[in-house]
């Protein structure tokens, strides 16, 4: 059975001197060192590791926490870099790698300009946005550029986690307990799957979808939370707020979902019941994920061979358009 995976990371030597540097150097400071070079290794290690856990295709994204929070000509600058690096990977490994772009979504009319080139030039397959861009989040219009291009283009941007803003990390997450627990409350713990769950509540809300209503989006973490709470959200929001569509609706029609390490059989049968298998697509968030973990979860899913097929490729050929 073919295996394609949405959620694995990459990194560049420019983004560890940058963006990436305090991520690194708390990775080697807690013994995280071979997670680095993981990152960084785009070759015959890689598609190695790949076959041993019976991976076929990594669709490629840069590592957490991307460009977001950067200054906006440096994050141009180095989300252009980031791309070409990225391509050339994927030149050398067609049949075995894809691309998300890296878009600098603080200047979001150049961050569109970078999708359309990297897409047309490039045959990337969408891209990854980690988050809020300094604490502004895409259901500003500021930012619908990128969403308006992504949808003309037909590819879908997958919204990964990053840290709350500064401000709600000291409201919600600082507590009667050492900062080292706060750190990993507001982030792997808890925060980085609530705040993204609430990104994508706040997108629903502003009628974005009814904007671009071709637009996808896809979430990691078998949903970030959302399969749960999604009734709850439907009854209550649906007496307040005027869309197109009945709010439910959105989350079968312009969502996807991942798995990205969440191989729990009960949190995946929560999120198949609320959105069924054409809309959850197979990751490993590798190098922090592990690979063959997710292969055996997947294998073992207690789900028919269709469904199963639609989860491990399928739904992804269809999304991005990939040669089945």
């Amino acid at each position: 059975m073919r295996t394609i995976a949405l959620e694995e990371h990459f990194t560049t030597p420019a983004f560890l001197s940058g963006p990436g540097r305090a991520m690194a150097e708390q990775a080697r400071a807690a013994g995280g060192g071979p997670i680095l070079d993981l990152l960084g290794e785009l070759g015959d290690e890689r598609i190695a590791a790949m076959d041993r856990a019976g991976i076929d295709v990594q669709v490629l994204s840069l590592t957490a926490p991307g460009v977001e929070q950067s200054d906006p000509r440096e994050a141009a600058s180095l989300a252009r870099e980031t791309n070409d690096h990225l391509a050339e990977a994927v030149r050398r490994h067609p049949a075995r790698f894809a691309a998300f772009a890296t878009l600098p979504t603080a200047v979001p009319e150049r961050a569109a300009d970078e999708l359309e080139r990297v897409v047309r030039e490039h045959g990337f397959v969408g891209a990854l946005i980690n988050g809020h861009t300094r604490g502004r989040y895409l259901d500003d219009e500021f930012f619908w550029p990128i969403l308006e291009r992504a949808e003309a283009l037909r590819v879908p941007i997958y919204l990964h986690p990053t840290p709350p803003p500064r401000p709600v990390v000291e409201a919600s997450y600082l507590g009667n307990y050492p900062p080292e627990v706060a750190e990993t409350f507001a982030t792997s713990g808890w925060g980085w799957h609530i705040e993204t769950a609430t990104h994508v509540l706040r997108i629903v809300l502003s009628g974005a979808f009814d904007r671009f209503p071709e637009l996808q989006l896809v979430i990691g973490h078998m949903g970030e939370g959302l399969s749960f709470m999604m009734p709850r959200f439907e009854q209550i929001m649906s007496h307040v707020v005027k869309l197109e569509r009945p709010v439910g609706e959105y989350f079968t029609t312009n969502l996807h979902y991942t798995f990205a390490a969440f191989n729990w059989t009960p949190t995946f049968l929560n999120l198949l019941l609320q959105v069924g298998a054409d809309r959850i697509l197979f990751a490993t968030d590798h190098p922090y994920g592990s690979m063959d973990i997710a292969r055996s979860f997947l294998d073992q899913l207690p789900v028919g061979r269709p469904d199963r097929e639609q989860i491990a490729y399928r739904n992804a050929e269809r999304l991005l358009r990939l040669p089945s």
